[in-house]
């Protein structure tokens, strides 16, 4: 085995480059803590983009996973194995749900999903019920599919062409859908709760209502990407029900893990027997070693004192951000649902987010950016107040270096 130091250059060397990572290697975390490869410690804002739900290292996640490790780690679906139907029921239990289909990402949800839309469209209507009405600005995942549906062309770009029946409407605008659907041809409307990568953009009360209504009208199935606003991030389990509007299908992924790769798909019974034996898969889908992890995050995040505490803690991070935006200027809002903020920068500082997240870098603080002209924070749920009072004091230091600049 290569025993040569392992550098942030070894990158460029055995990596593609579809990205392009930080100088900073994190090798260990601990709670809302992240220490480098020289052992400088972090606070962490980022969560592995809404991911780590519970923060790192959690002795909950751990006990989970080395005590299904002891036992069963793969099966595959040939079979079924008892963490993935404990976790199917407990998601059943506390949601909408009637069944459930797992996978190992958000896109691989998505993919799931707007496969299940379209297939129940053409069991039910015939194969001209296919369409699907998406939101431009939007983010479903990295699949040809999902890229397809999500409404950023740069995504798309070298990749088409597209799969076709898809369209693009306006966020928040209802009279946008209206032009494009059709009881004919539209098999789904398919929204995120609040748009994440499109700049933690948050869906009006009523603009949602009005996208369940029209799907009622016109025999179209509403599904709802909670991808990055599910599993507590928003202090609800789940957004759908911050709003109280009911979607037919729900996406889940990212926190589901707390930091272990699994995803899920909910639905109702009636719109699931669309997927039938054969007509879907994933080798890894459902694997007890993520079911068993994902059920302790479930069971731990569910607890009412949990996300009672997402929704202070979400407040106090507000708060402190708004106050420093103010201070010096730098942002118009701050915007968001429990522990997924968006802070808008001003006129100024337009296109300079990425600046922020290097400066905060410098500073010992871990932060996101949802395009260029958002700052995003997506902590672990249960973030202590002293690293969040920590954490906007090394922010303030960060703004502080930029606007002397």
């Amino acid at each position: 085995m290569n025993r040569e130091p392992v550098t942030r250059e070894l990158f460029n060397d055995v990596m593609v480059p579809n990205y392009a990572p930080g100088a900073m290697i994190p090798v260990r975390g601990e709670g809302s803590r992240l220490w480098d490869q020289q052992d400088r410690e972090y606070v962490d804002f980022a969560g592995g983009i809404a991911v780590n739900s519970l923060g790192h290292a959690h002795p909950g996640l751990i006990g989970a996973l080395q005590e299904q490790a002891e036992k069963l780690w793969h099966v595959s679906n040939v079979l079924t194995n008892e963490p993935a139907l404990r976790l199917a029921r407990t998601l059943c239990e506390l949601t909408f749900a009637e069944r459930v289909f797992f996978a190992n990402s958000g896109g691989e949800a998505n993919e799931a999903a707007f496969k299940l839309a379209r297939r129940h469209g053409w069991t039910h209507h015939g194969p001209e019920k296919h369409e699907i009405i998406s939101f431009t600005n939007s983010f479903h995942g990295r699949t040809l599919f999902t890229v397809s549906v999500g409404g950023q062309p740069k995504y798309l770009e070298g990749f088409e062409p597209a799969p076709g029946g898809i369209h693009h409407a306006t966020y928040n605008d209802l009279d946008s859908v209206k032009a494009l659907i059709s009881r004919e041809k539209t098999c789904a409307v398919v929204v995120e709760p609040i748009q994440g990568e499109g700049g933690v953009l948050p869906a009006e009360p009523e603009f949602l209502q009005g996208l369940r209504d029209l799907c009622d009208e016109n025999d179209a199935l509403l599904v709802f990407d909670e991808v990055q606003t599910g599993a507590g991030r928003t202090g609800h389990l789940y957004a759908y029900e911050h709003y109280g509007v009911t979607p037919d299908i729900l996406t889940s992924a990212k926190g589901l893990g707390g930091g272990f790769p699994v995803a899920a798909m909910l639905t109702t019974t009636a719109i699931a027997e669309s997927l039938g034996v054969g007509t879907h898969g994933s080798t890894y889908g459902g694997n007890p070693l993520a079911c068993a992890v994902a059920q302790k995050v479930i069971d731990t995040i569910s607890q009412p004192e949990i996300l009672k505490g997402v929704r202070a803690r979400s407040d106090k991070l507000r708060k402190g951000m708004m106050a420093i935006g103010e201070k010096y200027n730098i942002f118009t809002e701050v915007r968001g649902e429990g522990l997924l903020l968006g802070c808008v920068l001003t006129e100024e500082w337009q296109g300079k987010a990425k600046d922020f997240v290097a400066a905060a870098q410098e500073q010992g603080l871990l932060i996101l950016v949802a395009g260029g002209n958002v700052v995003r924070l997506a902590p672990s749920l249960i973030i202590p107040d002293q690293d969040i009072e920590e954490g906007l004091e090394r922010f303030e230091k960060a703004v502080a270096t930029l606007v002397e600049k």
